[in-house]
Order: C-alpha cells, then sequence, then structure tokens
C-alpha cells in the first residue's frame, strides 16, 4: 500500500511540478545581484508544495530504496523527453548581472566543485575524493549533515580545511522536513547555526534542494547554494534562470552596506550559489549516462558566457578502487575525466576555488555596486 501510494503521489507531484515550471520557463530575473523572490513566495503555493513534499517524504521511510530509486528513473525518463528546450540549458540564463565586472584575475568563468556527504558510505570516501581533486590541482568543498545517519570526525573537518578544501553544512537531518513549517525551521536553524559555528562554516546547502530564500535569513552563513539555473527532476523544480551568484537581500529592507564584513551573518542578506551543472546523481543514476559529456556540454556554454560552473558530486555516489559499481554508483572515472577535460581544455582560463571565496567576492561586488 505504502509503495502503491508513493507511486501515485510522486507522479502527481512530478506533473504539477513540470506545469508550473513550464509556466515559469520564460520569465527573465533583472540582475542576479539584485532581490529575487522565491517563485513559491505565494501562500497557495507555498503551502501547495510542502502538502506534496510532507506526503512523499512522510511515506519515504516505509519504501525500500531500490523501489524509489526504479520509480525515479522512469518519472526521470518520461520527463526528460519533455524538457530538451530547458534542460541542461535554460535560454537566458546566461546574460550577466548589470555592472558585472568579471571574474577575478580576468578569469573567463568561475568552477567551483561542491560534495553532499548523505551516508556513512559517503563520508568513506571523502577522503579519496579529496586525494583525486588535489592531485589535479582542485579544490572543492564538502557539506556535511550534522545530525544525519553518521558523525563527522573532527579530524576529517580539520584535514580538509588543512588542504585548502572547505566545510559546509547540509540541511540539519536531511530528512525533507526542514521546511514543513516556519516554526519549525527557527526552532532548526538555531541549531544549524550551532553547528556552523563549531564547524567554522560559511555556507548551506538543503536537502533535496528544499528551500525558501527568505527564511534562510535566520542561518548564520555567508551563502546558500540550494537553488539552481534548471533542474526539473528536482522536487522544486522551478530554476532561479542564471548561471551567475545573486545577491538575496532580507525582506526587511537592510541593505549589504550595513553588513559586518567579518562575520557569518546572513541578517543582512547572502550570497546564492545555484548549481549549474547537472548533479551527478540525476546522470549517473536516474538517467543511467555513460560518460561525463552532458557535463562537459554545460561546461563549454558556461565557458563561452563567463558564468559560474558549480556542480554537486556526492561521495556516496561513487565507485573507487575498481570495484564494481551498484545501480547507485557510478565509476569515479566519469568525474576524473571531466576534472581532466577541465584541465585541459581550458587551462588557465578557469577560476577554482571554494565556494566561500566566491560568495565573498561576489558580496564585494553587490556592496560596489550599491555604494
Amino acid at each position: 500500500m505504502s509503495a502503491a501510494m508513493l507511486i501515485e503521489a510522486l507522479a502527481e507531484h512530478r506533473r504539477r511540478s513540470f506545469e508550473e515550471s513550464g509556466q515559469e520557463r520564460h520569465t527573465s530575473f533583472n540582475s542576479p545581484f539584485r532581490t529575487h523572490t522565491d517563485l513559491h513566495s505565494g501562500r497557495r503555493g507555498r503551502y501547495s508544495l510542502m502538502l506534496r513534499n510532507r506526503i512523499y517524504y512522510g511515506l519515504k521511510p516505509f519504501v525500500p530504496q531500490f523501489l524509489r530509486t526504479a520509480i525515479r528513473r522512469k518519472l526521470a525518463v518520461r520527463l526528460r523527453k519533455q524538457i530538451g528546450d530547458v534542460w541542461p540549458i535554460m535560454p537566458g540564463s546566461e546574460r550577466a548581472p548589470e555592472n558585472w565586472p568579471g571574474w577575478p584575475e580576468n578569469k573567463e568563468f568561475a568552477l567551483v566543485l561542491t560534495h553532499d556527504v548523505e551516508s556513512k558510505a559517503g563520508l568513506g570516501r571523502c577522503r579519496s575524493l579529496m586525494e583525486l581533486e588535489r592531485d589535479l590541482g582542485f579544490c572543492s568543498s564538502f557539506n556535511f549533515i550534522p545530525e544525519g545517519t553518521y558523525r563527522v570526525p573532527v579530524e576529517l573537518r580539520q584535514e580538509l580545511t588543512a588542504n585548502g578544501f572547505e566545510v559546509g553544512i547540509h540541511d540539519l537531518k536531511h530528512d525533507g522536513h526542514l521546511f514543513s513549517s516556519r516554526r519549525r525551521f527557527t526552532r532548526h536553524a538555531a541549531r544549524i547555526n550551532a553547528y556552523a559555528r563549531e564547524w567554522g562554516a560559511s555556507g548551506f546547502r538543503s536537502g533535496f534542494m528544499l528551500r525558501n530564500l527568505d527564511w534562510l535569513h535566520d542561518l548564520d552563513v555567508q551563502y546558500d547554494a540550494s537553488t539552481f539555473d534548471t533542474d526539473p527532476f528536482e522536487p522544486q523544480p522551478q530554476g532561479r534562470h542564471t548561471i551567475f551568484p545573486f545577491w538575496v537581500p532580507n525582506p526587511n529592507g537592510e541593505s549589504i552596506r550595513y553588513q559586518r564584513p567579518t562575520i557569518n551573518s546572513s541578517s543582512s542578506g547572502y550570497v546564492e550559489l545555484p548549481y549549474t551543472l547537472p548533479q551527478d546523481f540525476t546522470l549517473f543514476v536516474l538517467l543511467q549516462e555513460k560518460t561525463p559529456e552532458i557535463w562537459m556540454r554545460k561546461l563549454d556554454w558556461i565557458a563561452q558566457h563567463g558564468g559560474m560552473a558549480l556542480v554537486d558530486v556526492h561521495p556516496d555516489y561513487l565507485c573507487f578502487d575498481n570495484a564494481i559499481a551498484t545501480s547507485r554508483e557510478y565509476p569515479v572515472d566519469h568525474y576524473r575525466s571531466f576534472l581532466n577535460y577541465v584541465n585541459q581544455r581550458y587551462n588557465g582560463a578557469f577560476w577554482n576555488t571554494t565556494p566561500r571565496q566566491v560568495a565573498q567576492f561576489c558580496a564585494r561586488v553587490t556592496q560596489d555596486i550599491a555604494s
């Protein structure tokens, strides 16, 4: 009964979400450094989304993982046939912000590598992933779940930061309920902030990319990374339609010029860093792509327009050491091939740094424009 209910709820969710996304797909936003209201900020849309997600995430623990994956694959393949005009490239999202000064050191584009660690298995692969990137000359951020199914060793966090990598916060419990109510979010935000202080974290990304950008001002962070330019496969599929970061000011009208620049505070506003390359889970687990060609094609397009190529790669789904990949894993060579492609084709042309550094740069740009 639970499986049947899940299939019905998810199918209806996907159908309605795609229709809503289709209504928004031709919307053109102003400069990414100006206010962007959430597409679900309306009361009716917000409560409709909450209800659909509550049904799905309420049923999720009672349905075997292999069945959930099979359902998602079937729905993803069906959806892919309908979205060729907006995924993986959303026309119009290449427009640069007003008064955009370009990236530091006259780099053509920014490359931001991020990792959400969702399980104990993923936690055990973090060092291997760090070493792979470090050996190829890259740095990235690792986002950990504070109260998930694993505990993050202090030694691992210290080793990552000592090697020039970043540690961020990934949701609180990663159960799909963080945004189920305003009261719940306020209560959980206090705990997230405590972990951010303990870990020295500047950034946040929610589980399943669920979000309410106005509520995120409760978090003491410099940036959020829970949005995307276009990704109709997500539970909250409305994209931001830009391949550039943007500033999210506090709804009460406070200006960035009043923000204290030395603390991780979003009381005045924060930088939003949308991911602009498809998630690895979508490409290699749901759509079962056999090469990183889609990543490369999208990267070329972003580089052509001087945007930000931000990708979310989960160590949970990487298969290391020539092991046989499970149905929810893919060979690490896919990711290695992508990084080699970046180095070979764009050597010296891209700015690879941590999300924290990108957010600080964009906050300074925003302040300069506002002054």
